[in-house]
């Protein structure tokens, strides 16, 4: 495959309070091999060597699972790829002399810190809520002697595959976290572990969510649309649910 030469048009924003704007600028050469950090990490040394400001950006283990990464590329979440994050993005997604806009997570509960690193400080926080399991599996072959019929051991790990990346607050036009709240909610709801914290867990969560100030799921969709792991909007149904039953229960106000 040949190299490409791009342009980037990159959000920059030197800090939170401070105004930003896109910058422009063209790297050459690109191989088609490379991922796209690998792409911004080039621009990086070539502006550390101009004696720039290098583009500050999340990143961890760049394996697709950690969840650190996250830009919106050419307007979509994570790029054009399905089912990739960001970090495992490959520039063979790209043609030559193609213009890419680079932008930061957008969401009023992802404030900039600076150029594309957003603090998502939220989301541990309603994790936090969320509280803990009481129930003792011990090891290994304990946990195994727990019941746990296929159907609901898979719902529970294909919930729990959620890396918490954020990219279903930054595609939903309501910047909502319906999606990430609900995979921790039903990875714990269709497990008997999860059991005797059920109700105090999700009523938490989402006053947690609501308090942070995402906005509401809509049913548009753009939130699975996106989702590096697939995570399924079925979920939203079940925390809605979950929501209902605990809040009839324990007298919380509906919200």
């Amino acid at each position: 495959m040949s190299n490409l030469n791009l342009t980037l048009k990159i959000w920059r924003q030197p800090s939170p309070d401070a105004p930003g704007a896109m910058h422009t600028y063209k790297v050459d050469n690109i191989s088609t091999h490379m991922s796209f950090l690998e792409m911004l990490d080039v621009l990086n040394e070539r502006l550390v060597k101009e004696g720039k400001e290098p583009v500050e950006f999340d990143y961890d283990c760049r394996e697709g699972i950690c969840g650190t990464c996250g830009l919106v590329i050419n307007g979509v979440a994570h790029g054009p790829r399905k089912l990739t994050a960001t970090c495992q993005l490959h520039m063979r997604e790209f043609k030559d002399g193609d213009v890419i806009t680079i932008e930061p997570w957008r969401a009023n509960a992802f404030p900039v810190i600076k150029d594309l690193v957003v603090d998502r400080g939220a989301f541990d926080r309603i994790v936090a809520k969320g509280g803990y399991t009481s129930v003792n599996t011990g090891n290994a072959r304990d946990a195994n002697e727990i019941p746990i019929g296929k159907e609901d051991a898979d719902k529970a790990f294909d919930a729990a595959a959620c890396i918490g990346c954020a990219a279903c607050v930054a595609a939903c036009p309501n910047a909502s976290a319906s999606l990430f709240v609900s995979a921790k909610v039903a990875q714990y709801a269709h497990l008997p572990q999860g059991h005797p914290e059920r109700e105090r867990r999700v009523l938490k969560m989402v006053q947690q969510m609501d308090a942070e100030g995402f906005g509401n799921c809509s049913n548009h969709g753009e939130c699975e649309a996106v989702c590096p792991k697939g995570i399924s909007i079925s979920n939203i149904a079940l925390m809605r649910r979950e929501y209902m039953k605990a809040a009839l229960k324990t007298g919380a106000a509906v919200v």
